[in-house]
C-alpha cells in the first residue's frame, strides 16, 4: 500500500506526548509549530502515491510499495530508487533532512542483511515488512544526550541517561533514559531507537536496538523553539514556514517494548554491526546525498537569479564565484553518480553504493554547505537586509507606493525581488538557514567522524600499488 496524504494525516491524530513552549501538544497536524511541515509531508505522500511519478514497485511479496524501501539488487535499481528520491527532494528544495525516504534506507538495509541480528532476525523482517507494505514513516533516534562526552554510557553519573534496558519482561522489555535530536520524529509513525556512537565492554544495557510507536506510553518529545509558528506568511518566510521539521529530545520514561520490536539485546557488536555490516548507513546516506545533491542545486538556482536580477552576472569577478557555486554543487552530484555507476554487489546480491565516492563526499559536506554559504552571502550582498519587514507594506495602499518605486530591479516588479531576496535571506539569515547550517555541518557526527568514513572506504590498495610500483621501478645509481 502507498498511502495518500491525508492518510498520512491521519495517522498522526493519535495520543503522542510532545511538548512545546511548557505546553503539551493536543493536534500535531494543526499545532503552528508542525502544521507546515505536516502539509509538506503529507504532499510528499501525493506525489508517491500518484501513478504518474513511477514511485511505487512491486515486491517480492507481489505487494505495490513505496520505493524508498526498495531493495536495490543492480545498478538500475539503484537509479530507480534515486529518481524517486530526488523527486521527493525537489518538493522540499532539498530542506527535509528527515523525510520518509531517510531511515526507510536504513531498514531496508537491515532487512537486505537479516543474519547481522541473529535470533532476532525475524524480527527485523517483519516490521521491515509491515513498514513497507503500510507505508509507515520512521525517524530515529542513535545519539546519546550530550552530558558527558569523556564518559561511556555505564560511565555516566547516573544510570540511564541515555536510553537503557531498565527492566527485562516475559512479554519484552521496559526502557527507561534519553536520547538526543529526534528530527521529523513529532510527525512520524515510529521511532527506531539505538546508538551509532561505539560502546565498550560495560555498556551491554544500552546496547540495544528497537522501534516504537509514537504514541506508546511513557514516550515524551521536548521540541526546540518552532521556527514556522511566529512567521507572519509563507512569502515571509517560504522555508521556515514550509519545511521546519523540528528536533527533539525524546525522553523514555519506562516505555514498554513488546520482543517482536526488538532487533538488538544487550549486543555490543550487533548493535555496531546493523549499521556498518549491513548497507544500512550506506543506504541511508545516498538517501541524503540525493536530497543534497537537489540541495546544492537550489541553492545555486538562488545565487544565479539574484546576479541576473541584479545585473551583476555580467561582473567577471561574479562569474568566478557562480562558477565556483556550479564546481561544488557538480562535486556532490559527481560523487553520487558515480557511487553508483560503481556499485558493489554483496553477498547477499544487494547492490551497494560504493564507498570511495559515497563517503568522498560525505567526508566534506560540512565545507561544502558552509562553502555554498558564505559565496551566497556575498553574491546578495546587503540587499536582503534591506527589505520590508512584511508582506504587509507591499499590500497597505500607505506604502505600497514606496516599495514598488525603490525595491525593485530593471524588468522586475517589487513583489517579485522582495519574495526572491526574502527567500535568500531564509537560507543565510534566518533561525532556519542557521539551523541548516548546523544540521549539514554534524550531518553525520562531528567532523572528524565523517572524514574517518571517507578514510575507512577510500580503499588505499590502489594508490599505494601506484606508489609502490613506481618506486619499485629505480634504486640507488650503481656507482
Amino acid at each position: 500500500m502507498v498511502r495518500n496524504g491525508k492518510q498520512y494525516k491521519e495517522s498522526l491524530k493519535d495520543h503522542r506526548c510532545i511538548y512545546i513552549n511548557g505546553e503539551r501538544v493536543k493536534d500535531v497536524t494543526t499545532h503552528p509549530a508542525f502544521s507546515g511541515i505536516v502539509e509538506s509531508f503529507s504532499k510528499l505522500y501525493d506525489i508517491a502515491a500518484d501513478p504518474a511519478n513511477r514511485m511505487t514497485y512491486t515486491t517480492v511479496d507481489g505487494t505495490i510499495a513505496n520505493r524508498i524501501f526498495m531493495i536495490p539488487r543492480s545498478r538500475e535499481d539503484l537509479a530507480n530508487r534515486r529518481q524517486a528520491i530526488t523527486r521527493w527532494a525537489e518538493a522540499t528544495c532539498g530542506f527535509a533532512g528527515r523525510s520518509p525516504d531517510h531511515v526507510a534506507s536504513f531498514l531496508s538495509g537491515f532487512a537486505s542483511h537479516p543474519e547481522v541480528f541473529g535470533d532476532r532476525a525475524q524480527n527485523v523482517l517483519d516490521f521491515y515488512q509491515y513498514a513497507r507494505d503500510h507505508d509507515q514513516f520512521v525517524t530515529y533516534v542513535i545519539i546519546p544526550p550530550q552530558i558527558d562526552r569523556t564518559k561511556t554510557a555505564h560511565e555516566q553519573e547516573e544510570k540511564f541517561l541515555p536510553v537503557g534496558v531498565y527492566e527485562e519482561r516475559e512479554d519484552g522489555i521496559i526502557v527507561r533514559g534519553s536520547q538526543m535530536l529526534g528530527t521529523s520524529s513529532a510527525v512520524s509513525n515510529y521511532l527506531f531507537c539505538s546508538s551509532i556512537t561505539p560502546l565498550r565492554p560495560g555498556d551491554e544495557d544500552y546496547a540495544i536496538s528497537f522501534v516504537v510507536p509514537m504514541d506508546a506510553p511513557g514516550l515524551k518529545l521536548y521540541a526546540r523553539q518552532s521556527f514556522a509558528a511566529d512567521k507572519p506568511s509563507t512569502y515571509d518566510y517560504p522555508l521556515s514556514t514550509q519545511f521546519d521539521e523540528s528536533d527533539s529530545l525524546v525522553v523514555f520514561d519506562d516505555v514498554f517494548i513488546p520482543w517482536k520490536h526488538v532487533f538488538v539485546y544487550k549486543n555490543i557488536e550487533a548493535t555496531r554491526a546493523q549499521f556498518m555490516v549491513t548497507p544500512a548507513h550506506a543506504l541511508g546516506n545516498n538517501q541524503a546525498q540525493t536530497r543534497l545533491a537537489v540541495k546544492m542545486k537550489f541553492l545555486i538556482g538562488v545565487a544565479r537569479k539574484i546576479t541576473e536580477m541584479n545585473g551583476t552576472d555580467k561582473f567577471p569577478q561574479v562569474q568566478e564565484r557562480l562558477g565556483e557555486l556550479a564546481s561544488l554543487a557538480a562535486s556532490v552530484e559527481g560523487m553520487l553518480l558515480a557511487s553508483e555507476y560503481e556499485c558493489i554487489i554483496d553477498g547477499n546480491g544487494v547492490a551497494r553504493p560504493h564507498g570511495r565516492f559515497l563517503y568522498g563526499i560525505v567526508g566534506m559536506q560540512d565545507k561544502i554547505y558552509s562553502s555554498v554559504i558564505n559565496i551566497l552571502r556575498e553574491l546578495v550582498g546587503g540587499g536582503v537586509l534591506q527589505v520590508p519587514s512584511s508582506y504587509r507594506e507591499l499590500v497597505n495602499p500607505e506604502t505600497r507606493g514606496d516599495m514598488e518605486r525603490y525595491i525593485r530591479s530593471t524588468g522586475v516588479k517589487a513583489e517579485q525581488k522582495v519574495q526572491l531576496f526574502k527567500l535568500a535571506w531564509d537560507i543565510i539569515g534566518s533561525e532556519f538557514g542557521g539551523r541548516h547550517q548546523q544540521y549539514e555541518m554534524f550531518y553525520n557526527g562531528a567532523p572528524y567522524v565523517a572524514k574517518g568514513y571517507s578514510f575507512r572506504h577510500y580503499g588505499y590498495e590502489e594508490p599505494l600499488a601506484l606508489v609502490n610500483s613506481f618506486l619499485d621501478s629505480y634504486g640507488l645509481p650503481s656507482s
